[in-house]
């Protein structure tokens, strides 16, 4: 058994105490490699669990509190920076309950510098609206992970990407890796993938910053 095996077998047994030690115990506490390697396959393998009926709701909704628990508990936000220059927000459309991914992508958005806002699951796309335009981010992060929420996609990006000024839209979740996602992003939104890809998408946006 691998350890994100293990990890999603303890998870699913609701055992908070153990999830959190074993995490702890692992020999690299990067976060990107924990996200990486361990919490992002282990919530895979209980998504997969729940849609093959392997699994009811009510264990997947267990599962998904223990990790946000032991995400909660690893990874408190530091204090705050009296200023920054760089602001993100992160969100799941409308009827979207898996919102782990996307709180992953926050906390590394926060690693980087960035002031965040994070919404979690399933905002409705009028106060996604009224929030960006108040706050003016840089950045907004969507979140996807059911396939007839495309068109919901669409609607979110045409609109978030309509601002007066003109933030970055990315784009995650389970579907972007299963799906091609390029016709609801209305050649506005940025695919991620997975995690790597959106450090790599940090990276260069911080070397552009740097170059202009």
């Amino acid at each position: 058994m691998s350890d994100a095996e293990k990890l999603a077998r303890l998870f699913l047994d609701g055992n908070h105490a153990e999830a959190l030690r074993f995490i702890k115990e692992q020999p690299n506490q990067n976060k990107m490699v924990l996200f990486r390697d361990l919490f992002t396959p282990a919530m895979y393998m209980i998504g997969d669990l729940w849609e093959n009926n392997e699994i009811s709701v009510a264990d997947e909704h267990l599962a998904t509190g223990v990790c946000d628990f032991v995400l909660s508990r690893l990874f408190q936000v530091s204090s705050e920076e009296t200023r920054r220059k760089k602001k993100a927000m992160f969100l799941c459309l409308q009827g979207e309950q898996h919102y782990l991914g996307i709180k992953m992508i926050n906390s590394i958005f926060e690693d980087e510098g960035w002031e965040t806002k994070y919404f979690g699951a399933s905002l409705p796309l009028e106060y996604a609206l009224k929030s960006a335009l108040q706050w003016k981010p840089e950045v907004i992060g969507l979140s996807v992970s059911i396939v007839y929420n495309l068109p919901v996609l669409k609607n979110y990006v045409r609109t978030l990407g309509a601002l007066p000024n003109k933030p970055d839209i990315l784009i995650g979740g389970r579907l972007a890796e299963k799906y091609d996602l390029e016709p609801y992003t209305n050649n506005q939104g940025i695919i991620i993938k997975n995690l790597e890809q959106a450090e790599k998408w940090l990276e260069e946006y911080r070397e552009e910053r740097v170059n202009a």
